[in-house]
């Protein structure tokens, strides 16, 4: 039995991370639980385990006493001294039991706790083991779909990647090999969720650093990134040595580092005409990062040029964008995208017009003042006026009333 247990011990230690002390805990615990359920009591039971025989001994403690009341807890001295002539009255004396009226119970209350330790312990090992690659990319494979997610085997847990992780237009089957970036691990009562992402602006930055020499080392950083999953994306970077151009780097000779990233996904787009997918790529546009905030959001509206960036006194994360007429609807982009993807890449709430509407709105409020200061000016002087009116007649009555008191 010793050897049973010994090896038993070594496989939940080296298989399922459960160590021999918790184990060793859970059948002590297990063994009194029982012995308390049969005898009713379990402060007289003392339960040892023999490391070199890798076995359980359970025994009861019993005091020497003159007169015994209880059985379980008590020994006379006269039985006392029968075992050894040197037991005194105030003695405890050890006596090994039989567990094989409650060992039953005890195995099965044993097995019930190591199990549930199991759990814990293998939730805890797979927690600990995704926590670790949150934010990074994973490849997993396709295993299986429903209405809300599509299931992903990422070696000993299945990731859920919802709708709006996905990329539009991207369609899987099952066994597919894929990339994904690991969003969010969560530790749940009913165990462990990792929800994974294809949708997410840090994939791209994590791709990058897979496929770029230089983001990898850290000679060319991703300061930010604005994504809208399948169609375009923005990235801003800079360059960490004055001999490496950052934007050059990123997208490599005739756009060959570009293409190594885009070459990952797989949108497509329902043609009307064709009545049929038609496969896309995702446009990635790379910028250059600055400190100035009103170089930053110049170089995010390209391609799109700028006239000029005035940034709102009232609120220090809005700004203004004035660019030429015939610019004005490749800076706002199709259904907004340019602009959007610009403000959040700068994290600017940006307005766009045009030199014309700037122009007119400049217009219309330097009018707007004149107007308002015309209507300052006039009710200042109707009020001089009413004023010295006012004062003549102060001036007046005095006198009338010196005439009535000389009639």
């Amino acid at each position: 039995m010793s050897k049973e247990m010994a090896e038993a011990f070594r496989i939940l230690e080296e298989d399922k991370g459960i160590k021999k002390d918790d184990i060793v805990d859970a059948v002590i615990e297990s063994l009194r639980a029982a012995y308390r359920r049969r005898y009713g009591q379990a402060d007289s039971a003392l339960i040892e385990f023999d490391e070199k025989k890798a076995d359980f001994h359970v025994y009861t403690v019993r005091e020497v006493v003159d007169e015994v009341f209880d059985s379980r807890l008590e020994i006379s001295l006269k039985d006392a001294l029968a075992i050894n002539a040197a037991y005194e009255l105030g003695d405890k004396i050890k006596f090994e039991e039989s567990p094989t009226e409650f060992g039953r119970v005890a195995a099965q209350s044993a097995k019930q706790t190591i199990m549930e330790k199991m759990r814990k312990q293998t939730r805890l090992i797979t927690y600990n083991t995704y926590k670790e690659h949150e934010n990074e990319l994973m490849s997993g494979t396709v295993e299986r779909f429903d209405a809300r997610f599509i299931y992903i085997n990422l070696g000993s847990i299945e990731a859920q990647m919802s709708r709006k992780d996905q990329i539009p237009g991207e369609v899987f089957a099952s066994h597919d090999r894929i990339e994904v970036y690991v969003e969010k691990v969560e530790d749940d009562p009913r165990g462990v969720n990792v929800f994974v992402s294809r949708s997410h602006p840090q994939m791209i930055k994590r791709l990058m650093e897979q496929e770029i020499p230089e983001v990898y080392d850290g000679t060319v950083e991703i300061m930010a990134v604005s994504r809208e999953a399948g169609d375009r994306t923005k990235v801003a970077v800079r360059s960490h040595n004055p001999d490496v151009d950052a934007i050059g780097t990123i997208v490599g000779r005739g756009g060959s580092n570009i293409k190594k990233i885009t070459s990952k996904f797989h949108p497509a787009r329902y043609d009307t005409k064709l009545e049929k997918w038609i496969p896309t790529e995702e446009n990635i546009d790379v910028i250059e990062w600055v400190s100035d905030p009103a170089e930053f959001i110049y170089n995010a509206i390209a391609p799109a040029e700028v006239d000029q960036v005035i940034f709102d006194e009232k609120d220090s994360k809005r700004a203004l964008v004035v660019v030429p007429d015939d610019k004005l609807s490749l800076a706002i982009g199709r259904r907004g995208q340019n602009v959007r993807l610009a403000a959040h890449l700068t994290g600017f709430r940006i307005d766009i017009k045009s030199a014309s509407e700037f122009e007119a709105m400049e217009a219309a409020q330097a009018l707007a003042a004149e107007v308002a200061l015309e209507e300052e000016v006039v009710p200042s002087a109707v009020e001089e006026v009413l004023a010295e009116v006012e004062e003549l007649l102060d001036e007046a009555a005095p006198v009338e009333n010196l005439e009535e008191e000389q009639e």
